[in-house]
């Protein structure tokens, strides 16, 4: 894009008052379009993201602009003028939906994307108005090189016809946005490395150049475990048809092992060798929980750790979303834009993302194409988004070259011909051989009906075993029976929530199976955290009404290693009459009554049970309760595209009440670590990372009150912003179950009182 004027014209200004050193604007859109064509060459969308950064800071040709850049304080918009080119250079049809798909990525590259109605409309009619005024030096808007008709095809080539093609559609315009709000970044950041005199690290290997030493480390891994029983022989088996699968084309997959099958590390299995053979660019595994990430990520890093640092962790307890001055640092980057060869997150982070308006969440989308990704405990997608989930997933297969696992031990009912509407193409998918088969073979406990029994009832029934778990759906709850067992004087009662920070629930469970091992009294109180990833072999169990999925997974702590009798094996399903399910809870356990009312109890670990349960939550709840509005909300007509792409981020949220971070500052790591806060030369991630097991989750009221009433407070603040809140109250943390912070408001009156 050639200037035609007779002043010098600048993106960014810099050091020097003679402009020397300041970005040129041919520059920095030259350079930002070069960057965006590349890296949208994954995504098969390079001409059109190589356009929309063209035009993205063309209103930087303002003369209005370039005097704010000298110092005028006059607020310009240098966001809309490139939209507008782009909009009155279309033609009709496609050439419409290529040009207003690049003018909402161009609009909302600093604000994000907006709506196309509703209160974001008039975002949208800046546009139109922007015609009517344009400030831009009409010899560079005549000169502005603008072919629209070569980018239709890789448009085309992103939807298809159909109902869904509207997603299809809006998808292709995240991924522009994202390839376009991340080489703007890059080469504002490069620019600005450059004038100071500074450098990011950035750099992570490739999976394509590690993939030959990933798959040997993982090799010797595997051989370490000797086939000496039945069970391991089984896996074994499970694990050799896992890899073999490999081979299959691309594209959407089940995997269904019960737990003890040796899932996660199969399906590690299958995705080097899938990316080995399929060139996939990274491998993304999603967890629904933060509980179990940590182990996970310590697992995988275990795995490679003599090839070096190939395992990023992204998650809420050290999302780097709202960083201090100081977080420009190689973790937050690399959260930003997942540019790790093996990305371990969350389903939060994972979806919310894929769903995202804002840039700093799109960044990392066009990363997310040509990747391997794993769906852990795919069953707890949740109901209410299950649609758009689904569509986003098919997306990703069909247009963007990922292959999705959807790995669990209850397979939902995600396949067409179960789903009906909205279904995936599954049929013949399966990874797992014989999940049937390997259902029987690995059921190792019963599921008895306990019928109603309130906390008298669960404690005696606990009191009576010398070792045993109980699995209840609330921290309230949990530590009610905790604190009356104790009340009791219950032998070995051990606590186990997410009240407690993760290095706490590490040594408290390693203490559990020493105690187990041992057979000394071991009587554990839980929420539903140990039903995923906790490895665990109880004699028998006691579960509060939930989800059959739950339930399955609960059992799955029964009898682990199988070295118990079936017969005296026996998980124990209960109503507890102070404490009913949650309401996002209640349908799923009416369902699996309902499953066990036509089954029995005794037969629901049967796959038949499972696919029976899953169809009747689906069913009962039809496409309209599950999310299919938001897919359908995304509309394109000749005449041009309706977009709810802010609304859309809005709606879109996994988790009803957002939890947040306490760190507790107990041990003296912790203790150490936030000491280096007031450091302003230590990046705000590296912190954060060490912080993230000294962390629990709260509830933001909860915080809230901690802080008002000095239990908590943010340190060094002027470096970190909100984003460390330390428990200054130790006494508010228990050794025996963890932060008690309902007693925040008690104990703020009673020190006032003695102090």
């Amino acid at each position: 894009m050639q200037s035609h004027v007779s002043y010098a014209c600048f993106a960014h200004s810099g050091k020097q008052d003679d402009c020397s050193d300041w970005q040129n604007l041919e520059d920095h859109l030259y350079h930002t379009a070069q960057r965006a064509a590349g890296t949208a060459d994954a995504a098969g969308l390079p001409l059109c993201a190589c356009m929309a950064a063209r035009f993205h800071d063309f209103g930087k040709y303002d003369p209005a602009f370039q005097r704010r850049l000298k110092g005028d304080k006059t607020a310009v918009d240098h966001s809309t003028a490139g939209a507008s080119l782009l909009l009155q250079r279309a033609r009709s049809g496609p050439q419409t939906w290529v040009a207003e798909v690049l003018a909402h990525a161009i609009l909302g590259h600093h604000a994000g994307l907006p709506d196309a109605t509703g209160s974001e409309a008039a975002r949208i009619r800046r546009i139109e108005n922007f015609r009517q005024r344009d400030p831009i030096p009409p010899e560079i808007s005549a000169g502005a090189e603008v072919d629209l008709g070569r980018l239709v095809p890789e448009l085309l080539a992103k939807i298809r016809p159909g109902a869904n093609s509207g997603f299809d559609l809006s998808l292709f315009g995240r991924m522009v946005f994202s390839c376009l709000v991340d080489a703007d970044f890059r080469d504002t950041e490069d620019y600005y490395d450059r004038l100071e005199g500074r450098k990011h690290d950035r750099d992570w290997p490739a999976l394509t150049e590690t993939l030959p030493r990933m798959r040997e480390a993982f090799d010797k891994k595997m051989s370490g475990y000797v086939p000496d029983s039945d069970l391991n022989r089984l896996r074994a088996e499970i694990l050799s048809s896992i890899r073999a699968g490999a081979k299959l084309a691309p594209g959407l997959f089940t995997l269904t092992v019960p737990t003890g099958g040796g899932k996660t590390l199969a399906s590690m299995g299958f995705a080097l060798d899938h990316a080995a053979r399929h060139g996939h660019r990274r491998i993304i595994f999603a967890i629904p929980y933060t509980s179990i990430i940590d182990q996970t990520v310590t697992a995988f890093r275990d795995l490679f750790r003599d090839i070096g640092d190939l395992v990023l962790e992204h998650h809420s307890s050290i999302d780097m979303e709202h960083p201090g001055q100081q977080g420009r640092d190689k973790l937050r980057l690399a959260m930003e834009d997942w540019a790790a060869p093996i990305v371990v997150t969350t389903n939060v982070q994972l979806f919310e993302s894929l769903f995202a308006a804002r840039p700093s969440r799109c960044r990392k989308l066009h990363n997310i194409a040509g990747s391997i990704i794993i769906l852990d405990e795919a069953q707890s997608l949740p109901r209410p988004l299950l649609m758009p989930a689904l569509r986003m997933l098919d997306a990703l297969a069909v247009h963007y070259g990922c292959t999705i696992v959807l790995c669990t031990a209850t397979q939902p009912a995600f396949d067409s011909s179960q789903l009906k509407q909205g279904g995936l193409p599954l049929a013949g998918r399966e990874l797992a051989p014989d999940p049937t088969g390997l259902a029987r073979r690995l059921r190792r406990a019963r599921i008895l009906d306990g019928g109603q029994m309130d906390n008298d009832a669960l404690i005696a029934a606990l009191g009576a075993v010398p070792q045993g778990m109980m699995i209840v759906n609330s921290r309230s709850h949990a530590l009610e029976l905790f604190q009356a067992a104790q009340a009791e004087g219950l032998a070995g009662v051990v606590h186990l929530t997410t009240r407690q920070y993760p290095a706490h629930r590490r040594r408290i469970i390693a203490d559990v199976r020493q105690r187990l091992a041992a057979g000394q009294p071991c009587r554990l109180i839980a929420t539903s955290l140990i039903e995923a990833g906790v490895d665990l072999d109880f004699p028998k169990g006691w579960r509060a009404e939930a989800g059959l999925d739950s339930i399955v997974q609960s059992a799955g702590r029964v009898n682990r290693e199988g070295k118990r009798p079936l017969e005296d094996s026996t998980l124990t399903v209960f109503r507890a009459p102070d404490h009913p399910p949650h309401r996002q809870i209640k349908p799923l356990a009416d369902a699996m009554h309902g499953t066990a009312a036509r089954l029995g109890y005794e037969n629901l670990l049967e796959t038949a049970a499972i696919r029976d349960w899953f169809e009747q939550v689906y069913w009962r709840s039809g496409p309209e309760q599950m999310g299919q509005p938001m897919v359908a909300a995304f509309k394109f007509a000749p005449s041009g595209t309706d977009f709810p792409y802010r609304s859309t981020a809005e709606a879109f949220r996994m988790i009803e009440s957002p939890m947040v971070p306490v760190i507790i500052m107990i041990e003296d790591k912790a203790r150490k670590a936030v000491e280096r806060l007031t450091i302003a030369d230590v990046p705000s991630g590296s912190i954060a990372r060490e912080l993230q097991v000294f962390t629990v989750q709260v509830p933001a009221r909860a915080r809230d009150l901690l802080l008002a009433n000095g239990h908590a407070r943010f340190h060094a603040p002027e470096l970190r912003g909100d984003q460390f809140c330390v428990l200054e109250s130790d006494g508010l943390y228990r050794e025996d179950f963890g932060l008690w912070w309902e007693r925040a408001d008690y104990l703020a009156a009673d020190q006032s009182i003695i102090g």
